[in-house]
């Protein structure tokens, strides 16, 4: 049986056999992190640390002790944007934001009166670079950018960004790029990049990091113990511990550490994806929602019916073909609003390194016959 889970955006499936494998060896063995010294605890730090150590080289840094483990890349987002300081009272969001920083900003708005510009950008969401050349940018606080966009998976150019807008900090929302296509925090001088672990990493729920060039540009957004200085009432002023209060998820970090371990080949090419959107805007009744060039293409995209609405369409592509995909607005409605299909939505596709050509070619018969039976 192929592999019909197309919802990988979402959270991963299946996950590499390395992630039960390391939360059971934690669950049998057992032990915290950074808070004694014998060797149970030790051989938990250990695996902690050298997560650490992986997800730095993932991201292209080397400032390992600069990548705070959070709960996902939403708790990593708000301790970034909570933790900054606003003195120019203006910020610059993408046109392809997610909830986990739209509903920041009106937040930082409404409260601290903190207004937020977005970015010029081009019909698919892909950022002008030219007219953010004539941008004042002395006006502004912070850039935040979403990396690739869970709705129609575009890739935005990080490093050409970065350069355009100097001193002003780049905070990177890499949810759904980490561990699908390269990152390099440090050559293309990225200030802050939040990531999740259970999406591109095929790690677990319940992990993800912050990674933070200079951590003077943030104040920690929870506080209590640490394992370290602890006898003083104030977080420590080093990293990782000021920015990691409490007992982390170990469980779940044993299951990253498995998953990024694992090291999971895709079983396609980008010849068979492009293959794949190519037959799909050949069908009359589906129009694709993605980026207008390859290039700047992720292994995700979206598709609207001329028939069905979205939660129509998802449904009979899970009724009639056991093929699951998500549907709607995606916790992402600036990004609908942006491409033209708010209020309904999409039905989202997103791939995995597991599926095969088989399975994609499975995916565009079953939008064939749906095609066919409309025309």
């Amino acid at each position: 049986m192929g592999n019909f889970y197309f919802d990988n955006s979402a959270t991963s499936h299946p996950k590499p056999p390395e992630v039960s494998e390391y939360i059971n060896i934690y669950l049998k063995g057992g032990g915290t992190y950074g808070r004694s010294a014998y060797d149970r605890v030790i051989a938990v730090s250990r695996v902690v640390e050298n997560a650490r150590l992986m997800l730095a080289n993932l991201i292209g840094t080397k400032h390992t002790a600069h990548i705070f483990f959070t709960s996902n890349s939403t708790h990593a987002l708000n301790l970034a944007i909570k933790g900054f300081s606003y003195p120019k009272k203006r910020i610059l969001i993408s046109p392809l934001e997610h909830n986990a920083v739209t509903r920041q900003a009106l937040h930082l708005q409404q409260t601290f009166g903190v207004d937020y510009d977005i970015l010029p950008h081009h019909s698919d969401g892909f950022i002008d670079l030219d007219a953010i050349r004539k941008l004042n940018l002395k006006l502004y606080d912070l850039c935040i950018v979403n990396h690739v966009s869970n709705v129609n998976g575009i890739i935005q150019p990080l490093d050409e960004l970065k350069t355009l807008i100097g001193a002003v900090p780049l905070l990177v929302d890499a949810s759904q790029s980490a561990g699908y296509i390269p990152i390099e925090a440090d050559s293309w001088n990225i200030d802050m990049l939040a990531l999740t672990g259970h999406k591109g990493l095929m790690g677990p729920t319940g992990t993800g990091c912050l990674f933070v060039r200079n951590p003077e540009l943030i104040t920690p957004l929870m506080h209590g113990g640490t394992g370290s200085r602890s006898d003083s009432f104030s977080m420590p002023h080093f990293t990782p511990d000021r920015f990691e209060a409490g007992t982390p998820n170990v469980l779940g970090i044993y299951g990253l550490f498995g998953a990024l371990s694992a090291k999971v080949l895709p079983n396609f090419n980008a010849e068979a994806f492009k293959g794949l959107l190519d037959l799909i805007a050949q069908l009359k009744t589906f129009k694709l929602i993605r980026s207008a060039s390859f290039n700047r293409q992720a292994f995700l995209f979206s598709i609207i019916s001329n028939y069905f609405t979205p939660s129509e369409l998802a449904n009979q592509l899970f009724k009639r073909f056991g093929i699951e995909t998500r549907s709607g607005l995606h916790c992402a409605p600036l990004a609908h609003k942006t491409l033209g299909t708010f209020p309904k939505g999409t039905v989202r596709i997103s791939l995995s390194k597991y599926h095969t050509p088989g399975d994609l070619n499975y995916l565009y018969t079953a939008l064939k016959e749906l095609d066919h039976e409309r025309k």
